[in-house]
């Protein structure tokens, strides 16, 4: 998913730092056996994943900037954050809870809805360091009813590596009102980590959803309309292993004059596992050019599998990145992006039944988003 757009005022005097801490724009890196991962404090963001390849060597299969400060001074569409406090969109940046109206900014498609959270969320955030060792790292938030949610609500986002593998847990406790809560991690992916001209792109890359048998239909802006849809046999069925890019000139639900991916995939899982269940692999993808393959599960219901409709050959990849003598840009196509959420604007939709896994009190249980993300070689 992605939005463009410049807050430099109004990001800037947010950033500051914690007593005791360093720049918010400072990398701190965890590892173990197979895999490093560097985060900075500013939007809890992921900027580096190291994961080896078929010939043994570390390759970088997120994208993101080099240097920490670009996040805030250059065009960032949301890469590697967590992104609230509530992900995805809302139509008309309203919701109503226990007969309370609140308004978010809508900070897309001229006003028409909101995005991420709104015009600064909490991907543009400074958050606060309260724990790390040699494999995690827990960066906390204190969300004072930023930008017009109701109440307060305190977040803790925790990362952990162990061989091959990465997790991220983000728990939300609502403080006082009634509110919405939905985070997502918002990474954007390339496994074949642009180290030659086909992996330029993801199209070439294997994308699997086996409980994937629905979609939420969406508007040209992307906002819900309420529907859900069968994708057996269109161009969203990813239920069976398939490259992303088979199909990809037929997907225009992605936005006005849009061709690619930018969709909320429902997680169906099977009769006698939980709505909630863990234990299940929902999403698989690889790489021929790394042989690195991707198997992700997690507690949310909806995947958003974005494939980077939007970008143009502006933004350079990082130096991790750089395989060639000349310098390689990320282009159309050049990444995927994945989400682990609940239903996209589920607020708004009670028919959906989705109020309990969104709407959260001081009396409810906490707002868990838990993703496992585990690295392997592809079978040849």
């Amino acid at each position: 998913m992605l939005y463009l757009f410049s807050v430099l005022g109004a990001v800037l005097p947010l950033i500051t730092c914690a007593v005791g801490q360093s720049s918010p724009f400072d990398k701190h890196t965890i590892s173990a056996p197979g895999i490093n991962a560097s985060f900075i404090p500013y939007g809890a963001r992921l900027t580096n994943l190291y994961v080896n390849d078929k010939n043994g060597n570390p390759q970088d299969v997120v994208l993101g900037y080099d240097n920490g400060t670009d996040y805030a001074t250059k065009q960032d569409p949301y890469f590697g954050p967590v992104v609230g406090r509530y992900a995805n969109r809302i139509k008309n940046g309203t919701f109503t809870i226990q007969g309370v109206t609140s308004h978010i900014p809508e900070n897309e498609n001229n006003g028409e809805d909101t995005l991420h959270g709104g015009t600064i969320g909490y991907d543009k955030r400074n958050w606060t360091i309260v724990s790390q060792d040699a494999t995690s790292i827990t960066f906390s938030l204190l969300d004072q009813g930023f930008e017009g949610f109701p109440g307060s609500v305190i977040t803790y986002a925790t990362y952990a590596v162990s061989p091959n593998q990465w997790t991220s847990r983000l728990v939300s406790i609502p403080l006082d009102l009634p509110t919405p809560i939905m985070l997502a991690n918002h990474v954007y992916w390339n496994l074949g980590a642009f180290v030659n001209s086909e992996a330029a792109t993801v199209l070439n890359d294997t994308l699997h959803m086996p409980y994937s048998a629905r979609a939420i239909e969406i508007d040209n802006i992307e906002v819900p309309t309420g529907g859900l849809e069968i994708v057996n046999g269109t161009f969203l069925d990813f239920t069976s292993p398939m490259q992303i890019g088979h199909n990809i000139s037929n997907a225009h639900q992605c936005g006005f004059n849009c061709t690619g991916y930018d969709n909320a995939f429902i997680l169906d899982r099977p009769r006698y596992s939980a709505p909630e269940s863990t234990d299940l692999v929902v999403l698989t993808m690889s790489s021929n050019d790394t042989g690195i393959q991707l198997d992700i599960k997690t507690n949310q219901q909806s995947l958003q599998i974005y494939s980077c409709n939007n970008m143009n050959g502006t933004i350079p990849v990082k130096a991790s990145q750089q395989h060639g003598s000349s310098t390689t840009y990320v282009q159309k196509y050049g990444c995927v992006v994945i989400e682990t959420q609940q239903w996209i604007d589920g607020i708004n939709y009670p028919e959906w039944g989705q109020d309990q896994y969104q709407i959260y009190t001081v009396d409810s249980e906490p707002a868990v988003v838990f993703a496992q993300y585990d690295f392997s070689i592809m079978s040849s």
